[in-house]
């Protein structure tokens, strides 16, 4: 029997969205997105208690794994996925969340195996977890002398193949503080809609609806919030249109495009519109913007977004530009922006799922398909037009590997310095070899990369 979402019972929901992620149904974004109408449904208590849970079990998952391994006479891999999983949430409690008595964790999540597995096995979890309780603060973590690189994995809970890779690029110290910077819990981070309200404006409206707010230092538009009273979607001022969600890193793409009034423009993997607002904001709703995604559900969201931003100057296209026919019926565009599917490693502080969902081999597999996307929108760039290749990852495949690969193919084209067109701040930044970079450990925003070209001829 599978676990059922229960409006009323946070663990239940945490233990059923978790178990639909380890069936790799979705990702963590489009199961919470499916989820979201019960978890609006909760309290605030219970739905903040399911998004705690589910992220934290997500987050320190190999550290959750190291200690249940510790306690128990069966080995992991012969455990049923919903029992580990239960395991998993009962142990994050008790290690994680001081204000979840013991005895609540451990007997929630004895009560919730009684429905998903035989006595025997209900047993078991329960004197685990209560070994747990009673062991657990005396217990360190396993330090292997002669396998440094599994217990750096295990203490910051990451697979082992990205932390040895880091490791011979960064180093040590720097792959600790960028592990560390990624398992914290980021704060929420806005973009103001200028077309409605000024930043210090809706900076006065949030004020009153969390328990800080201040303004970014990087993006002229962005809010970071923290402590909310209540859920985004709640507030008087998200429904009037006043901001949308983004993070700082993901605002400067825009600012490096660099959108100007009248302009015709493409956003070709636009998905649910963050980037493709920014840009109709930064126009002034004065252009021609085709938002384009192989995606037509997500298109459709993106429309109604536009609607609550009173923004009238995108129109929507389904393209899949993997596939796509340099003959399909489009304009030529003065600037392109090719925001590209990605392994999304940059944004796993926000997305922890990621850790363990992607492979070497998929940041491979992205790159080629990342390669044939700006290849496939190449015919479409008006001579001196521009293109903003941009991923939220910091990985070389998906970065200057990209570039490169595109650009020796098409000779038309040339990396542009972006020094001469954006602003000092994003400048400050460091703007390695042309190429902005952000990371969380040095920026406090998530791991982006965003490269600038120009069709020459």
């Amino acid at each position: 029997m599978r676990p059922v979402i229960d409006i009323k019972d946070a663990r239940k929901t945490a233990l059923y969205i978790l178990d639909r992620l380890q069936q790799k149904q979705s990702t963590l974004n489009a199961i919470m997105a499916d989820a979201n109408r019960i978890l609006s449904a909760m309290t605030s208590r219970d739905r903040a208690l399911t998004q705690t849970i589910v992220y934290g079990v997500l987050r320190w998952q190999r550290r959750l794994d190291a200690y249940i391994t510790h306690f128990s006479k069966i080995n992991l891999k012969r455990i049923d996925p919903i029992v580990l999983n239960l395991l998993r949430i009962g142990m994050f409690q008790i290690l994680y969340l001081d204000r979840v008595p013991n005895f609540a964790a451990v007997n929630t999540t004895v009560q919730m195996a009684k429905a998903h597995a035989p006595t025997w096995v209900v047993k078991y979890v329960n004197g685990l977890l209560r070994e747990a309780v009673r062991k657990h603060a005396d217990l360190s973590l396993p330090v292997d002398s002669s396998d440094p690189i599994k217990t750096l994995c295990i203490q910051k809970s990451f697979p082992t193949w990205l932390i040895q890779r880091w490791l011979d690029r960064f180093g040590e110290k720097e792959t600790l503080s960028l592990c560390d910077a990624i398992n914290k819990i980021p704060e929420m981070t806005l973009r103001v809609n200028p077309l409605k309200n000024s930043r210090q404006q809706v900076l006065k409206f949030l004020q009153a609806e969390a328990d800080s707010v201040f303004m970014t230092p990087y993006s002229p538009l962005g809010l970071q919030i923290s402590g909310l009273h209540r859920a985004v979607d709640q507030m008087p001022s998200f429904k009037e249109g006043a901001f949308q969600v983004q993070d700082e890193a993901a605002q400067l793409v825009t600012r490096v495009l660099d959108p100007k009034p009248g302009e015709t423009i493409l956003d070709a993997c636009a998905g649910l519109g963050g980037k493709t607002s920014h840009i109709a904001q930064a126009v002034e709703n004065q252009g021609h913007i085709v938002a384009a995604d192989r995606s037509s559900k997500k298109l459709h969201l993106l429309q109604q977004e536009m609607k609550r931003l009173d923004i009238h100057c995108v129109k929507t296209q389904t393209i899949d530009w993997n596939r796509a026919d340099p003959k399909k019926n489009l304009p030529k565009f003065d600037r392109i922006l090719v925001d590209a599917p990605c392994s999304g490693i940059g944004v796993m502080r926000r997305n922890p799922d990621i850790k363990w969902q992607i492979g070497k081999s998929n940041l491979d597999r992205y790159g080629q398909h990342q390669i044939a996307i700006l290849s496939n929108t190449a015919p479409f760039v008006k001579p001196k037009g521009v293109v903003i290749y941009s991923v939220c990852s910091f990985e070389p495949e998906e970065n200057e590997f990209v570039i490169n690969g595109f650009l020796k193919n098409h000779s038309e084209f040339a990396k542009e310095d972006i020094g001469p067109y954006d602003p000092d701040e994003i400048v400050n930044l460091g703007c390695e070899n042309g190429f902005v970079r952000t990371f969380p450990h040095h920026h406090a925003m998530d791991g982006f990369f965003i490269a600038r070209l120009k069709k020459i001829r």
